[in-house]
């Protein structure tokens, strides 16, 4: 099994989110390590989150699995109507379908890691922001709840 030294992979920080939903995941910094290791059946993405940074908006996918793994630091995973300190070792899991809306956002003075697992994204996907004016699913790209198609 090869290695990967994530430290040689390039950071990726851009966000492809509509304005002005993309300002909370300002401070997410991640490496595409399953891609890395030639992976095509599921992602990986080693993330880190400075002060303040979130991980995403608030979201469920209609046919994606998603799960997340702690390394280091201190983050809270919101979730429709809850609230849980994630510390390293700590993992949580969302399975596609199910409409909980969920993102980790870091409350803390230090920075936090970890890693996010999810299905490689099948075209019948919708992904669903319960909290804002976006959507996105393979036919539409993102928009908002109020354009056609969404």
């Amino acid at each position: 099994m090869p290695k990967i030294d994530p430290d040689s992979l390039p950071e990726n920080s851009q966000s492809v989110y509509l304005p002005p939903y993309r300002a909370a995941v300002e401070g997410r910094r991640w490496r595409a390590i399953g891609a890395a290791g030639g992976l095509s059946q599921f992602g990986a993405n080693l993330v880190t989150l400075a002060p303040g940074a979130w991980s995403s908006q608030r979201h469920w996918h209609s046919a994606e699995d998603e799960m997340v793994v702690m390394l280091s630091g201190k983050l809270v995973l919101v979730e429709d109507g809850t609230e849980t300190v994630m510390r390293a070792g700590d993992v949580a899991a969302f399975p596609a379908g199910a409409p909980n809306g969920h993102h980790l956002q870091n409350r803390g003075s230090e920075p936090a890691t970890f890693v996010a697992i999810g299905t490689d994204r099948p075209e019948s996907d919708q992904c669903h922001y319960p909290d804002i004016d976006m959507f996105w699913s393979g036919a539409t790209g993102f928009t908002t709840k109020s354009e056609p198609g969404a």
